[in-house]
């Protein structure tokens, strides 16, 4: 591997160490030679995501400049030709090793572009269309990576872990990404518990949540747990050496379900966080779970309909 492209693989990878976490201990459970390539997602749509969110000192106007430029880089990269970029060659060079399909990447670059104007979605449907480009393609793209024996059967619950992954960080991100400017709350939903925006941002002021708050939230848990539900088939499709991993991020995501529910469903008192032993606990348990094990959905037992 040339110099540079071992450069922008440790970029991606140091990305993933620092802003990941739960996945990147996940991770770990990789054999070496695929950690690289999913390293190289993560610093992919972190690298974006950062420019949508990290950049308070820029204008929307300048924001949406940076990120079409950095698109734009990547598409010339698609195409062949020389990249300047710390990390793109990483990424580069995993779609080219496993074939990776651009428009994933056409489509999660799209919805990063509406977190730019879009603050808040009318429908779960809305949120759903947004979702296609930044959760569940990540389950596509992740899909060659981790391999299986039925890539067809395992595409659909790939593309539902991305969507639970999603809807997990928006229920525990609620106050963070009030501070932004955007809730991924649908306000269909917050009719049904009459709860408006301004009340969020009351909670957000007084670290705490009121009753009506408390079951928009239970319910938007009971949202994510059906996801979870219908993505549980599809990690014992996968290989048997990307089963310990899966499970492991699944149980993690699904863990701070569990965290949000103990905490009484109050999402403004703290961040809802999977302690250390619990995280270490998991990730010895899937290791030694046989391969083919199915994963239990995380939290109580309600499921209802995907959407509306």
């Amino acid at each position: 591997m040339d110099v540079d492209l071992a450069a922008a693989y440790d970029r991606c990878r140091e990305l993933h160490r620092r802003h990941g976490r739960t996945y990147y201990l996940a991770t770990r459970l990789l054999p070496a030679w695929k950690r690289r390539h999913v390293h190289a997602l993560y610093g992919f749509t972190r690298y974006a995501d950062e420019i949508v969110d990290s950049t308070e000192d820029l204008t929307p106007a300048e924001r949406a400049a940076r990120l079409a430029a950095w698109s734009d880089r990547f598409a010339a990269g698609l195409r062949g030709e020389p990249v300047d970029d710390p990390l793109l060659p990483a990424v580069l060079h995993t779609i080219a090793v496993f074939e990776l399909d651009p428009a994933d990447f056409a489509s999660f670059l799209h919805s990063m572009a509406m977190d730019l104007t879009v603050t808040g979605y009318p429908t779960y449907a809305d949120l759903l269309d947004y979702m296609e480009g930044s959760a569940a393609v990540i389950g596509t793209m992740m899909l060659p990576i981790l391999g299986s024996s039925d890539p067809a059967a395992a595409r659909e619950p790939a593309r539902q872990l991305g969507l639970a992954f999603q809807l997990t960080n928006f229920i525990r991100d609620v106050a963070e990404d009030l501070d932004r400017g955007r809730t991924y709350l649908p306000d269909a939903h917050l009719a049904m518990f009459d709860v408006t925006r301004a009340d969020l941002l009351a909670a957000r002021a007084v670290g705490h949540s009121t009753p009506q708050i408390r079951e928009l939230i239970k319910y938007a848990v009971t949202r994510a747990q059906a996801h979870y539900a219908a993505a549980a088939p599809g990690i014992p499709l996968l290989t048997a050496a990307s089963q310990a991993c899966m499970r492991t991020a699944y149980e993690l995501y699904g863990g701070i379900l569990d965290e949000v529910a103990a905490q009484g469903y109050d999402v403004f008192a703290r961040r809802a966080r999977v302690p250390v032993p619990r995280r270490l606990a998991v990730a010895a348990r899937a290791l030694l779970t046989p391969a083919g094990t199915l994963v239990a959905v995380p939290g109580p037992a309600i499921q209802p309909a995907l959407a509306g």
